[in-house]
């Protein structure tokens, strides 16, 4: 087959997923948004055979806090990745998290050429802008959320197919009346990319973290995380005589408030943008022990991918998230506590974690089951084929 793989937001398994297909003989492009900003997977060619990256997006730049003007480009991305998809003619397309605009110009392209194409359902974006409408965000949510709902349910009734991360997900997909073409596969993280490594390394070195007790988070943190916690956080840990350093990597909208709360309440802070992907191994083996954000209102809607990574990297991992939340039920499994993301959880949370900072025999017990949880879980060969039968049944029942 001719598969055209589009991840908006450039992450690891995707990609993964993308060189598994090629090496089992098809012919795969792989297609991201360079104009997200997000840590990035491997998108570089290599040695596999029938594999190209491509990318939309390369002009342009995305300010999330700009609504207006933001949909408009969106839109306009939605135009790349259609006139991209015309260009490259696959048999099959299969689509992941894309903003709401973007996705529905994209459909209706696909619609017009015949392509088949698969929904890869990451994110259920209405329910997510529902619950920001009412927790006052913004004035715009509550529109934004009623026209992106009828585009995203407009847009799954369109698909051949639609895979979703949750069983969470299917109530939503049965109200739309798409819950039978609905396969739950779960994300995984690349076992083979992402590896334990010592805990002093040269990345550790290289940012002055060697020799230091430190609390870190990687990854995105938008709408669906309150960054403040993780500075107040920091702060109980201060409060119960266990002085940490916050290292967080992300660029975007948290930068500025994670810094100014850090500033106002004297907690020692290294923040960095995001690292390559080939160093991912030893930023996150620099963490003592890891941190998961996610809100209660996204807890059902959302899984956040950077557990998974966390969990091949063989740390003690903390959460900060709903209970229900898939990512939270994984971090159970591997002996690491969640607790709720409030500040009321904070002095709890920061008990533990001075309890895993003052026992390395623990902390290296609860970094190896992180890593043993990954490697039952996170087979590839397993998930590649339900996702190649999922995308042979869709080319060929194309229209």
């Amino acid at each position: 087959m001719r598969i055209l793989v589009h991840d908006y937001s450039g992450h690891p398994f995707q990609a993964q997923l993308s060189r598994e297909l090629a090496y089992r003989g098809h012919d795969v492009v792989h297609s991201t948004c360079s104009a997200y900003v997000s840590g990035k997977g491997n998108l570089a060619e290599g040695t596999v055979a029938g594999l190209r990256f491509v990318t939309i997006g390369d002009r342009v730049v995305l300010d999330k806090g700009a609504y207006v003007r933001r949909l408009f480009k969106e839109t306009r991305l939605g135009l790349e990745l259609a006139r991209q998809v015309r260009r490259e003619k696959p048999d099959v397309a299969m689509l992941a998290n894309l903003p709401i605009p973007t996705l529905v110009v994209a459909v209706s392209v696909l619609r017009t050429l015949r392509i088949p194409w698969v929904l890869w359902h990451q994110d259920i974006t209405a329910v997510a802008l529902k619950s920001f409408a009412a927790a006052g965000v913004s004035r715009l949510m509550g529109v934004a959320a009623r026209v992106f709902e009828r585009g995203e349910r407009w847009s799954a009734r369109r698909a051949l197919a639609i895979v979703v991360i949750a069983e969470s997900f299917v109530r939503v997909h049965r109200e739309w009346g798409t819950a039978d073409k609905v396969t739950v596969i779960p994300n995984w993280a690349p076992l083979d990319e992402i590896v334990p490594v010592p805990r002093v390394n040269a990345w550790s070195h290289e940012h002055g973290l060697t020799g230091v007790r430190t609390v870190l988070y990687s990854g995105t943190i938008g709408l669906k995380h309150n960054p403040v916690l993780l500075v107040r956080l920091a702060e109980k840990l201060r409060e119960q005589g266990e002085r940490v350093r916050l290292v967080v990597v992300n660029d975007g909208p948290a930068v500025p408030v994670i810094k100014e709360a850090a500033a106002a309440r004297r907690v020692d802070l290294t923040l960095l943008p995001f690292q390559p992907y080939a160093r991912l191994p030893e930023v996150l083996g620099a963490g003592d022990v890891l941190v998961v954000l996610l809100t209660a209102d996204a807890g059902e809607f959302s899984v956040p991918s950077k557990t998974l990574s966390y969990l091949c990297a063989g740390r003690p991992v903390l959460g900060l998230m709903p209970a229900d939340n898939l990512a939270a039920k994984l971090l159970r499994q591997a002996g690491s506590p969640v607790f709720a993301p409030e500040e009321s959880s904070l002095s709890d949370a920061a008990t533990w974690v001075r309890g895993v900072l003052n026992d390395p025999a623990r902390a290296e017990s609860l970094g190896k089951e992180s890593r043993a949880l990954a490697e039952r879980e996170f087979a590839l060969e397993r998930c590649a084929s339900r996702f190649e039968e999922i995308l042979r049944a869709a080319s060929r029942a194309a229209p």
